[in-house]
């Protein structure tokens, strides 16, 4: 129970520039508690948001119809600000609460180079006004200034072990899901006393997912039932490559073109490339139904009992569709979205 006029827990106040869209959307989170706030602007680029109850560790707002975003990380009972012009979103200006306040110190000694970033990224979304070598020219300097970027960031990092900012950072820059020597190597950096920091768990637990499906690894293990009743696991597909695709709801049917899946699998005997699709649907008899019409004979795995849920996440799936090609002894050799990757990767191996 709240006491009537007792001061808010959270309170967040925005003043902008620029905004076009006078909807902010702002999501508190913890853990797996979420609230969803939709507010309309008083005034142009000017809103307010407050909560009396609630333990958030991070809130997101969500602007111009949720195209442009920005977290700020709450201390209870301290107000937020945020200010700035949205056209430069990586410069606005948090203040209140200690990391907010190291976050947008950071974000002013970095100022001109993320300035520089947007202009140019704007730039080159404009690529029908170019011609190839000022495209050509636009492209390096925007390699050269991420790289800039990323090396400040990073000497933020190692002068400041200690500090909740250098974790935020870390997750913003160094979170990369094919990669994770650089944010290992920083978070064995961390001062002990932040090992039980939420985000230093979150990003823990990030680099483990993202190794277990990391070019060479051991392809992780499964055994599931395919829309047959048929049992499907790793070891099914012994001495042969297998193409593992995630998918969205197979009723879909144009997402096998677009991943050229029916081109391969006329082109490739079983003998040399099996596949096993995994699709979010959770109705089989419609799936059923949509395969008997069809001259190929699906290996598919659906939602039903939670099956495809189990393999997402097992195999740290995060965007649609998104494939693993598997070599003969079990190792990951390809992971990719794109079908025409998929199609080279076999072309060079297998023809």
């Amino acid at each position: 129970m709240t006491a009537c006029g007792e001061k808010p827990a959270y309170r967040i106040e925005g003043k902008l520039e620029n905004l076009k869209d006078e909807t902010v959307y702002v999501v508190f989170e913890k853990d797996d508690i979420t609230r969803i706030d939709t507010l309309t602007c008083e005034k142009p680029g000017q809103f307010s948001v407050e909560r009396k109850e609630g333990d958030f560790n991070s809130i997101t707002l969500f602007f111009e119809n949720k195209t442009t975003w920005i977290t700020v990380y709450p201390e209870r009972g301290e107000k937020i600000t945020i200010t700035g012009d949205m056209n430069y979103p990586s410069l606005l200006q948090v203040k209140g609460g200690k990391i907010n306040n190291e976050l947008t110190a950071v974000r002013k000694r970095m100022g001109d180079l993320l300035k520089e970033h947007r202009d140019l990224t704007a730039q080159l979304k404009n690529t029908g006004n170019l011609d190839t070598l000022d495209e050509n020219e636009l492209n390096s300097r925007l390699t050269n200034v991420n790289h800039q970027i990323i090396e400040q960031v990073g000497r933020y990092i190692q002068d400041n072990p200690d500090q909740k900012a250098s974790v935020i950072l870390m997750q913003t820059f160094f979170a990369d899901p094919d990669d994770t020597r650089k944010l290992d190597e920083y978070l064995a950096l961390l001062d002990p006393a932040l090992k039980n920091y939420y985000l230093v768990r979150e990003l823990e637990q990030f680099s483990e997912r993202a190794k277990r499906t990391a070019l060479g690894a051991e392809a992780p293990g499964f055994s599931v039932k395919n829309v047959y009743g048929e049992t499907v696991s790793l070891d099914s597909f012994p001495e042969k490559y297998l193409l593992l695709t995630f998918t969205a709801p197979w009723c879909d049917m144009c997402q096998t073109e677009t991943l050229h899946l029916d081109e391969i699998v006329h082109k490739y005997p079983k003998e040399q490339l099996d596949m096993v699709v995994v699709s979010l649907d959770d109705d089989l008899k419609g799936v059923r139904e949509v395969l008997a019409k069809d001259s190929i004979q699906w290996n598919l795995v659906t939602d039903s009992a939670g099956q495809a849920a189990m393999l997402l996440d097992l195999y740290n799936v995060s965007a649609l569709p998104w494939s693993y090609l598997i070599d003969e002894e079990g190792k990951i050799i390809l992971k990719t979205e794109n079908g025409i990757e998929i199609k080279q990767t076999l072309e060079k191996i297998l023809d």
